[in-house]
């Protein structure tokens, strides 16, 4: 029998061009943005190394017989992988993403689980619309590896003949007869699901997860509140009012917002006064969450970062050792922050058009999740004050490059486009949410090297 904190294998199943790899990417994030190690194996990247030149759909016909063993090949190194990331680098869930869409390919994934003794979850992603299958495939498959220097009449109809190789042998995963195992279908992008003994806390949050998740087109915006009097003081946390440039970027940004012309837009703000200022600038109705007031900062609150070095220096210096886990006397860790915010995520995968005004380091644990940022990383992610942030996923894949399109700076991520408008800190700029940032080819926002700090006076939290 299998202990009860056992590693997991969630094993993804489902013809090509029905968003596995989408979903496998995406639950793998939410998974590391909680705190459980997770990995992506896609047996597809496996196959491209071992055949460095692909011809045609004739490869994944069932009777190629030396095919069929370059690909079960590619299964068993992935499944090697499995077991050292598992075993060996102590991740807890490894996502082996692959079609595995023959009975005899998933048994030999169980025995491989249970010889190792893991556990297994399955992810069957079924679709039988047309349309969404065709959306797929125009948005990913066309730049594939495997269709580069060919042209889009020529990439649809070789990936059309590649799924009808595998319909001849796909079998689905059976109420009956698979009745013992665990998993979860999904039916054309979330439109029913099928849930089938879910076993323990991995695979429950799996299911809540992947239940509020779709592929509807729309923009997440984020922006820190404007500038408050205390963030003028360079003191962190507290409630206090906007100052005079705080209130003039609450006036940019009801511009920009307008200028927008955002269909059914939603904004939500903390239950602090200097978010709440922000969004009554807009003249809409808002929605005040307490999950995103600003992180605790305990018997530190109000206080400049100069006092907390001289009132607590062992605080000071633990802090700097690991900013993450690092929780303020009687305060927060962003460790407890990433939990206070997680039903803030998971009610954003819900919607369609947000803003969200809230403060730095919930920001900064926000694009950590939608950017894929690492719990190192997080806390020096950089969110400058007077700026909008704003977020367009991509339904069924990698991004494209937005740059010459919308003549804007852009930042490049899985499953996200990203656009940075700029309000301005100073006078000069506070009326004019136009003007676009310069940058150069590094991610956005740029993340704050350890020990650098910042001028209170152009605002920024000391959190």
């Amino acid at each position: 029998s299998l202990f009860t904190n056992s590693p997991t294998m969630v094993i993804m199943v489902g013809l090509p061009a029905r968003g596995k790899t989408y979903i496998s990417k995406k639950l793998t994030r939410y998974l590391n943005w909680i705190g459980t190690p997770t990995k992506v194996f896609n047996v597809g990247q496996y196959r491209r190394e071992a055949v460095q030149t692909y011809k045609n759909y004739e490869f994944f016909r069932p009777d190629n017989e030396e095919a069929m063993q370059i690909r079960r090949q590619c299964a068993l190194a992935a499944l090697r992988d499995v077991q050292t990331y598992l075993s060996v680098e102590e991740g807890q869930v490894a996502v082996f993403d692959a079609t595995n869409t023959t009975r005899e390919r998933r048994t030999l994934i169980l025995q491989f689980a249970k010889e190792n003794g893991y556990k297994v979850f399955f992810i069957e992603s079924i679709c039988d619309d047309p349309d969404i299958i065709q959306e797929n495939i125009k948005q990913v498959k066309l730049t594939s590896p495997d269709y580069k220097d060919c042209n889009r009449d020529e990439v649809v109809e070789d990936f059309l003949k590649r799924i009808e190789c595998y319909q001849k042998t796909y079998q689905p995963l059976d109420d009956d007869l698979d009745r013992s195992l665990s998993y979860i279908k999904i039916f054309n992008v979330g439109s029913r699901y099928l849930v089938n003994r879910v076993q323990d806390h991995v695979q429950s949050r799996t299911v809540y997860y992947l239940m509020n998740i779709h592929v509807t087109p729309r923009s997440i915006y984020l922006s820190r509140h404007g500038e408050s009097e205390l963030n003028l003081r360079g003191r962190i946390g507290g409630d206090s009012g906007l100052s005079e440039r705080g209130t003039q970027y609450a006036c940019a940004l009801a511009g920009f917002i307008r200028s927008q012309c955002i269909r059914d837009l939603k904004v939500w703000t903390s239950h602090m006064k200097r978010t709440i200022q922000t969004a009554e600038a807009l003249h809409v109705p808002y929605e005040q969450w307490k999950a995103l007031n600003e992180i605790d900062a305990g018997v530190c609150e109000e206080m400049t970062y100069e006092e907390i070095q001289d009132h607590f220096p062992e605080e000071f210096a633990l802090r700097d050792q690991d900013k993450y886990r690092y929780r303020y006397p009687k305060g927060e860790s962003y460790e407890d922050l990433v939990q206070r915010l997680e039903p803030v995520i998971m009610e954003l995968e819900r919607q369609e058009n947000v803003l969200v005004i809230c403060h730095q380091a919930v920001m900064r644990c926000l694009l950590a999740y939608f950017l894929d940022k690492s719990a190192e990383e997080l806390p020096y992610l950089k969110c400058p004050l007077h700026t909008v942030l704003k977020l367009t996923p991509v339904a069924y894949g990698e991004c494209l490059n937005p740059g010459e399109q919308l003549n804007t700076p852009f930042l490049k991520q899985e499953c996200f486009r990203a656009l940075l408008w700029f309000a301005g800190s100073g006078l000069s700029h506070a009326g004019h949410m136009t003007q676009k940032l310069s940058v150069d080819k590094r991610w956005l926002p740029w993340p704050i090297k350890r020990g650098e700090r910042r001028n209170p006076r152009v605002g920024h939290d000391w959190t």
